[in-house]
């Protein structure tokens, strides 16, 4: 029993379940392609304030992703839950790309097992679209050169500078001449990153849409997939309806993954960073045709993203992290850039509900231990 603070300056016992076993797969998922967006590990000796370059444990961040492919996932790193443009610098991103990509290759081959961002968060003070361009080959140069698949992450910096469709058509269509083979493009909301507001060219998502198609359209066999991440399920079967044959729609949808997968899209999400044994298993129960089986395992971790996602947005790393550290698999819960201090005591005690209801606490008596030397630091006796 361990009592937790709640909403209104309240506190509330709560008794844990019983842990859940996850079986680890056979194989892959056969159904879809999924990847886990996985988090980067602080280490807990380094700087890490605000600021300062980021000090990565790299045993620890490693580790997790033998983690994410023995569960059959996929990994997509240097993204936006590894703290792209919240932290990870340039350096340790280079450094990230380098040892996943390395790291995968006792697991398969790293083309298939791991994609990285590719984007242009070195060129913070780029003024052209040419600097910007400029920027992306040297981050796709980095990433091929490691045997990885390439994302091409959506850009600040092309967002402060286009004024058209046509300028994004200019910019991706020169760098898609120049993949040695085809990449995932990625659609980040305002949500997650206000400084994207209006990309593809409109604030309108209707024209962002169609701008977005066109340059698929006419790059096609270049393009694995797009993944979409606009918390819109509407909106994202509509644009996977529409797309040309042969190019994948990749979820990233963190409130509505679980009928979106069912109903064909592929996923790139970064809730399945925590929960990566529960949906592995729901996974596999969808490739067997068990659909009441894949809800029953899916549903209950929906309420848990929603509460890591809910706003503002973009600080849904940190639940990310808390959630790795009360599974063991990390020693600390720390952040680069401090971001551990993004959400609040009483946020982080629903998160800790929620993933245990969801019977993602592989061992409950340490994840309470955990919790409750966090309750102490922040005043409460648990």
């Amino acid at each position: 029993m361990i009592v937790l603070p709640t909403s209104g300056g309240k506190l509330s016992a709560y008794e844990l379940r019983a842990p859940v076993v996850w079986p680890r797969p056979p194989r892959p998922p056969r159904s879809r392609v999924a990847y886990a967006a996985a988090h980067v590990v602080a280490d807990p000796l380094g700087d890490n304030t605000p600021g300062t370059a980021a000090a990565v444990d790299w045993d620890a961040t490693l580790r997790f992703r033998r983690h994410l492919w023995s569960y059959g996932f996929r990994v997509a790193d240097a993204m936006d839950t590894a703290q792209r443009n919240m932290g990870l610098d340039w350096a340790a991103t280079r450094e990230l790309i380098r040892r996943t990509a390395a790291e995968a290759k006792g697991f398969g081959d790293p083309a298939e097992l791991v994609s990285c961002g590719a984007g242009t968060d070195h060129a913070p003070h780029a003024t052209t679209l040419a600097d910007v361009l400029s920027a992306y080959a040297e981050q796709i140069d980095v990433v091929q050169s490691s045997g990885a698949g390439v994302i091409l992450m959506a850009s600040r910096q092309l967002a402060a500078l286009a004024r058209t469709p046509e300028d994004y058509h200019s910019v991706y269509g020169s760098l898609l001449s120049r993949v040695d083979r085809p990449v995932i493009l990625h659609w980040l909301g305002k949500m997650f990153d206000p400084s994207l507001a209006g990309y593809w060219g409109s604030r309108d998502v209707s024209a962002a849409t169609e701008s977005l198609l066109g340059l698929i359209r006419d790059n096609a066999a270049r393009v694995d997939g797009v993944k979409v991440s606009l918390l819109d399920a509407g909106h994202e079967v509509r644009l996977r309806d529409a797309l040309p044959p042969g190019v994948r729609l990749y979820t990233g949808d963190d409130f509505n993954y679980t009928p979106l997968i069912e109903s064909g899209s592929d996923a790139l999400l970064g809730i399945f960073d925590p929960i990566a044994p529960a949906a592995s298993a729901a996974l596999q129960a969808l490739d067997d045709g068990e659909i009441g089986r894949y809800r029953e395992i899916l549903e209950p971790t929906v309420p848990l993203s929603r509460k890591i996602f809910e706003a503002p947005t973009y600080n849904y790393k940190t639940g990310i992290v808390f959630l790795s550290w009360l599974a063991g698999h990390q020693d600390g819960f720390t952040m680069v850039a401090g971001a551990q201090s993004a959400r609040s005591i009483v946020h982080l005690a629903g998160v800790f509900r929620l993933a245990d209801q969801a019977g993602l606490l592989p061992d409950p008596e340490l994840a309470e231990s955990r919790m409750r030397a966090l309750l102490a630091t922040a005043g409460i006796a648990a």
